[in-house]
Formats: C-alpha cells, structure tokens, sequence
C-alpha cells in the first residue's frame, strides 16, 4: 500500500461530526436582588451532561428521549446556535470552539444546515418563498445572478414535491407539510453535507409525517446528506436512524446500531422506552411501561439519574455514577450502554426471574469504551 493511500484510509474512516463530554449548564437563579433579600441560592440546569458520541459521513445518528432530557440543546450546540459550557465539537476534525480555527469556520458553516420543529414558527411570515429558500445562497455567496438563483430557487421547489411557481407565495398560503418541505428547499439551498433536524415531523399529522421521511430519505440517497435527527417518536426513528442514542436527564445511556436497539435493548429505559410503544402485532409479551416521573433537572439525584425509576437499582446505582461500556454487535459496531445493571450481569438474571428476558438477549462481555 502506498503511503497516500494509508493517509487516506484513516481519513475516510474519520467521523463527519466527533462531540466529546459535551456540557451545557443554564443559570435559572432568582434575580440578585430577589436572592439577596431571600437569602435564596444560586441554581443551576444541567441541560447536557457529559454527552459524547460520533456521526459517520453518510449516516442517520437520532437522539431519542423523553421531553426535556436534552435533545433538542444538543442540536442548538452542534449548528453554533448556543456555546457549550464545556466540552469539545469536531467537524472533520476541527474543534469548532478552538478561536484558532475562527477564520476557517465561516468556509465551515456552509457545510451545516438545520431542519426546526415547527414549521410555522421558522419561515418569516414577510417574506417570499423565494426570498425564504434564496437568503443561504446569498449569505453563502454561492450565486449573484438573479436568473442564477431564480432557478436553483425552482429546482430545489420540484426537488421537495412543490412548484416553482410557489415561490411567490407567502408562507401562510401553505399547510403544514408543504411549509415543512419549505423548510427542507432551505436547509438544502447552500448544498449542505451535515442536516440538524430537530423534531421535523412533530407537528404534522401522520400521514404527512410519512411523506415528509420518505423525502428526507430520498434527498439523503440523492445528495449523500448526514443528518443528525432529534426525536420522541420511536416509529419514526426506527424508519430513519442508523445509529441510535437514547438520552435521559441530560447524559447519553444507551448509543446502538437501530436494528440492535430494537431488537435487543440494554439499559432498562430504553427497554421501558420500547414496551411504551403500543404491540400492535399483539405478541404478548410481557411488557414493562415506564413508572413515575422524570426528576427535576436543577438537583438531579445522585449516582444514576435514572434509578429512582428504576427496578433494577441498588445502592451503587443511587451513588456511584455509571460509565459508558462497550459490547460488540454481531455484524461489526458496538453498543454502548451506562448501566451498572448490564456492567455486574444483574439485568439478565432479574430478567429471566420476572420472564422479561426474550426482549433483551444477553448481556455479553462488557468492558469500559476508551
């Protein structure tokens, strides 16, 4: 092997998009004067806590979790929208908060786009379609010509299912899958490699939902997009992700390929996660919904945050906080799972004593992920 083609081989294999121990803590304190009189303390939300992961060029990475666990902060800090607290983004290998690389991020910023939830709040009621779709291709300087950017306007209309002539319309002439499907012409108007999407099918109905995933694949297939995709709904996940991580609290607890987080999940949330979903095959497995409440993030409780929900906690749970661990998955990858549970073979044997083994396979060999 040549010595360009061994540079090259570990570039190719280089995640797109690299987070590490990524914190976001938010001051929710009473105004001064109010502590002062009050004698009240300040408080402090840990919103993300300690999250890494990986995205791979050409895949679907989803974050999946109850609302307020996170999700949708850790999209804000991936496209800039928000600063960490603490922590490290990586595109390509460029740490995006490094003031070193301050003049090459305009060239990378190009390279990001986000999808928002709510397709009704994101477009400017003032302007154009055309004007909508058009501001990245200004702002990126991809086009001066009018009759340039007229007609990649029209293309990327056709390319989302609507009509050129659309674009002289105002964003309140359309329902809510076409504004959507706006949104998308968009994101994908400076020709975008990495898409944030936050939710973008939340507030549609379902078989507008449908249509609005079948194009986000399409486009993927098409263009060769990354996305990173944010949602609560495990059906459309399932449709969508290759990769999967699952967030409670503000701190990842399960990261797996789709396929084996369905088919076998680890931590016991995620599992109460999976039995939430209604069995409309009507199996007949025995199910375990999830029970109480999510804790308040401004004094979470100590060790794992998710033990006093938990069935399988014990005194090392409600102490000592739990690090990732990695277990190989048959046909290539890892999973990685923060769960003392999983790490001491509890789970699978407290499984098998309540007959809620089938779902989850067996633990395997675990060991801590370097």
């Amino acid at each position: 092997m040549s010595v360009a083609a061994a540079d090259a081989e570990p570039l190719a294999a280089a995640p797109l998009l690299q987070v590490d121990e990524l914190r976001r803590v938010f001051d929710v304190s009473k105004p001064f004067l109010n502590r002062l009189l009050e004698g009240a303390p300040r408080l402090h939300l840990k919103a993300v806590d300690g999250v890494s992961f990986t995205v791979n060029r050409g895949e679907t990475f989803a974050l999946v979790g109850e609302s307020g666990c996170g999700k949708s902060t850790v999209a804000r800090l991936v496209v800039g929208l928000m600063p960490p607290s603490a922590g490290r983004i990586a595109f390509e290998g460029m740490d995006i908060g490094d003031p070193a690389n301050a003049g090459a991020l305009g060239r990378l910023r190009r390279r990001f786009q986000m999808i928002f939830q709510d397709p009704y709040a994101s477009l400017n009621p003032r302007w154009r379609v055309d004007n909508i779709i058009a501001e990245p291709i200004r702002a990126f300087g991809m086009a001066q010509d009018k009759a340039e950017i007229a007609d990649r306007v029209a293309d990327l209309l056709r390319t989302v299912g609507l009509d050129a002539a659309d674009g002289r319309k105002f964003p309140h002439e359309f329902s809510g899958g076409q504004r959507q499907r706006i949104c998308i012409a968009r994101a994908l108007s400076n020709r975008p490699e990495f898409i944030v999407c936050d939710e973008p099918t939340s507030a549609l109905d379902v078989s507008v939902q449908a249509q609005i995933l079948n194009l986000m694949r399409d486009l993927q297939d098409e263009f060769g997009l990354t996305y990173l995709f944010i949602s609560h709904d495990l059906a459309v996940v399932r449709h969508m992700a290759t990769r999967i991580g699952v967030m409670y609290l503000g701190r990842l607890v399960e990261v797996a390929p789709a396929k084996q987080l369905f088919r076998s999940p680890r931590h016991p949330y995620t599992r109460m996660l999976l039995d939430a979903v209604p069995d409309l095959g009507m199996s007949g497995r025995a199910r375990q919904p999830v029970k109480g409440e999510v804790p308040n993030p401004i004094s979470p409780p100590p060790g794992c945050a998710f033990n006093p929900r938990c069935p399988f906690a014990n005194d090392r749970c409600r102490s000592e906080r739990p690090q990732a661990l990695s277990q190989p998955v048959p046909g290539g990858g890892e999973a990685l799972v923060a769960c003392h549970a999983v790490e001491e073979g509890r789970l699978d044997a407290e499984l098998a004593r309540a007959g809620l083994a089938g779902a989850a396979g067996t633990t395997g060999a675990l060991h801590t992920a370097s």
